[in-house]
């Protein structure tokens, strides 16, 4: 089909399952290439931001340019432990899936480093509302393991009570908001929260995040309205890891040239930003946090990265894409690059990662087993049954309490 030919046009990806995969058609500029202007620059002049790539991590894992945002090794081994702990966490929640033990999880292999950095740049009283894939948030801010899984298997401990699909977290004492399975809904919630902040004269932001492919839903549209017209203290965060649950981006993308420009259209800052690498990732938070807090506005963040897993327990990609295109992809594993860099400082060794390593998966081990004894998936004990009339009313109606009483509870 030419360019100009007018039959129906269905964009497809570079590459399909049984190809080769290639990812010649991306430009991976250099590191250090782009130029931090200050947080007060006026939104529209950060358009080149848009569409080139903030990048600290070179080849050789050194930390170079304007972005770097010159860290001190304890953070940086902070951020390491935190991304090795939620990869080990996936690993694990992942073989019990299989084994029956939980009914669903969603697995965030390759995007480590948007999650975890992110939450370190925040401040921990900021309130954040993630997507499914930012579970690197809740190990940043210190979530206890064992109450994350005993979500994931739905026992008696469940602080959702078996009202949520697993991977699905709340912590409203951590400040981050209940994840939801309905695409995009958070993020003119995180405006609104933003907004309601800006008026009681509060220093709180919010911060959100979707998928690339969430933001051809009309939520994302709306949000970009209002963070627009009232200038709200908050990140909206795309993490274009290249497909949504079976499309490429290029769906969701149409035409535009990266989905961090589709901010430029509502007079938002923009930045696109090498979502494997932590420093990138860390120093482009902070930018718009500051940003945000000085009652400048909202800014729209693309992290460019790779689902390097299925979408889900439920999704097979080899449908859909070429095997082993993960390993291809030109912008490396976060967490091996944080490493190589931390190597590079004289701050950590291989022998100190793979005892980190070993003592994760043994943490990881314990919390399980200690989950168990709250009750299991198949056995119990769940959440008690009179607690399906709890957490929705203050004050019960005539008809709750109606049903409450027929059911004997």
């Amino acid at each position: 089909m030419t360019q100009t030919d007018p039959r129906f046009h269905v964009p497809a990806p570079h590459a399909r399952p049984g190809d080769t995969p290639d990812f010649s058609h991306i430009e991976v500029p250099p590191a250090g290439e782009a130029k931090r202007p200050e947080p007060t620059v006026a939104a529209h002049e950060t358009r080149d931001l848009a569409t080139g790539l903030v990048r600290v991590l070179d080849h050789n894992h050194q930390a170079v340019g304007e972005w770097d945002p010159k860290l001190d090794a304890e953070p940086l081994r902070e951020g390491l432990k935190h991304m090795v702990l939620t990869r080990v966490y996936d690993d694990r929640m992942l073989k019990l899936q299989r084994q029956g033990k939980m009914s669903f999880y969603m697995k965030s292999t390759g995007e480590e480093a948007v999650a975890v950095a992110a939450a370190m740049a925040l401040d921990k009283g900021d309130m954040v509302f993630p997507s499914y894939r930012q579970q690197g948030i809740l190990f940043a801010r210190g979530r206890d393991i064992v109450d994350m899984m005993c979500h994931c298997i739905s026992n008696s401990r469940d602080n959702l009570k078996g009202r949520q699909l697993p991977v699905h977290y709340t912590w409203a004492e951590g400040n981050f908001f209940s994840i939801s399975g309905n695409l995009t809904t958070q993020f003119p919630q995180a405006v609104g929260y933003a907004m309601a902040c800006q008026y009681k004269g509060e220093s709180q932001i919010a911060a959100s995040w979707i998928g690339e492919g969430s933001t051809a839903e009309g939520d994302f549209h709306g949000a970009l309205v209002l963070a627009s017209t009232y200038k709200a203290p908050v990140i909206l965060n795309v993490v274009n890891n290249q497909w949504a649950i079976s499309t490429f981006q290029g769906i969701a993308g149409g035409q535009a040239e990266t989905f961090a420009l589709k901010g430029q259209g509502y007079g938002l800052a923009t930045l696109r930003i090498d979502g494997n690498d932590f420093l990138a990732v860390y120093a482009a938070t902070q930018w718009a946090a500051e940003r945000a807090r000085a009652g400048l506005g909202a800014t729209v963040i693309e992290s460019y990265t790779y689902r390097a897993d299925a979408h889900s327990t439920s999704d097979d990609p080899s449908g859909y894409r070429p095997k082993g295109e993960e390993a291809k992809w030109p912008l490396g594993d976060p967490i091996e690059r944080l490493k190589q860099h931390l190597i590079g400082l004289g701050e950590w060794d291989e022998e100190r990662h793979a005892a980190l390593e070993k003592e994760l998966d043994e943490l990881v081990i314990k919390s399980y087993k200690q989950a168990e004894s709250f009750g299991t998936l198949h056995d119990g004990p769940l959440s008690p049954v009179e607690s399906i009339f709890e957490d929705v009313y203050a004050e019960p109606d005539w008809r709750l309490r109606r049903q409450r009483q027929d059911l004997g509870v």
